[in-house]
């Protein structure tokens, strides 16, 4: 597919992964449409972030999925989604599961009838590797028992499973991207990583729940690779793609990388109210990314050293934007 001849819709495009494409794909000269979820202060959020001679140009759209009329409207004369939009806090599943719920699966749903509707081209769904639960084997391939420990998790299994139903049912050509955990700039301290960065860069002490997790930490720049390849080739129609680094580290091992990078001194202290319910807990995720190796010629590039190297810089400059003693759900 030649995607420069497209009309591309982004769906929450004013998030942290969904900025980072965006902003990709307007500096390679696609023609983009964006959707953010409505709010009265007419916050765009973080596509603010992009420089301004970018984004004045690009068609953005408030709406919100679970409004299926609002979503067919946003989709007409629209070629390729890229659906990012979801709620994806998993501590906020716990307390919110029905938001969750009615966002990521009443919501799902809506693009891909929309799209199905409309006859889009593609859709490139966004799963998770959450999905996946705490490991039965590693690395995980995409074969992998899907496992619903969190109301996040089982909102995007059943998205999922949902893409997949519109694909045998109406040969809908949608894709499905697996990312495993993504960092980098722009990102919350809802994730870990900003978490510790923050804790080390203002405080003594890095305040966490369990450190014994382990997980696979992606850069962004490369999930965007990632997200413009399984667009670009029709052969991963119908398909899923693990999108990870193919190694693992304990959260504990993390934060004492990020800490040794930015406050040798600080202290890791664990702390009850952030530590995940014993069986929602999922203690380890590891991808397997040699589908993709193999299907769409993606491999990471950037190392987790350079990554966070990177995410350091961006947020020590950005510091005032994070409130560091705060455990943000």
């Amino acid at each position: 597919m030649n995607m420069k001849t497209k009309k591309i819709l982004v769906t929450g495009a004013g998030g942290f992964v969904g900025s980072h494409l965006v902003e990709t794909l307007i500096t390679r000269n696609y023609n983009i449409k964006c959707l953010v979820r409505y709010n009265s202060r007419n916050d765009k959020g973080l596509l603010a972030e992009i420089p301004k001679n970018l984004i004045n140009d690009v068609d953005i759209v408030s709406g919100d999925l679970r409004d299926y009329d609002a979503v067919l409207q946003v989709i007409k004369g629209i070629d390729v989604v890229f659906h990012l939009a979801a709620l994806i806090a998993i501590p906020y599943s716990y307390k919110h599961p029905k938001d969750v719920i009615d966002t990521n699966i009443i919501g799902t749903f809506n693009v891909l009838n929309a799209a199905k509707n409309l006859s889009v081209e593609k859709v490139i769904h966004t799963s998770t590797s959450e999905v996946y639960g705490t490991a039965l084997y590693v690395p995980i391939d995409e074969k992998h028992p899907l496992q619903a420990q969190s109301p996040y998790s089982a909102s995007k299994i059943s998205a999922d499973k949902i893409a997949e139903s519109f694909y045998c049912t109406y040969d809908l050509p949608v894709a499905t991207i697996r990312p495993f955990n993504i960092y980098g700039p722009r990102q919350s301290a809802r994730a870990v990583i900003p978490t510790i960065i923050t804790q080390a860069l203002s405080n003594k002490n890095v305040f966490l729940g369990s450190l014994l997790p382990k997980r696979d930490y992606t850069y962004v720049s490369d999930t965007i690779e990632a997200f413009i390849q399984i667009a670009q080739l029709d052969t991963t129609i119908g398909q899923t793609y693990n999108i990870g680094s193919n190694s693992d580290i304990s959260i504990g091992e993390l934060a004492q990388k990020i800490c040794n990078l930015t406050n040798p001194n600080c202290k890791i202290i664990q702390e009850k109210n952030r530590m995940r319910p014993e069986k929602s807990e999922v203690n380890r995720l590891w991808a397997d990314n040699s589908k993709a190796l193999k299907e769409i010629q993606w491999s990471p590039k950037v190392t987790l050293e350079e990554g966070l190297l990177k995410t350091i810089n961006w947020i020590r400059s950005n510091l005032q934007r994070f409130q560091s003693k705060d455990y943000v759900i």
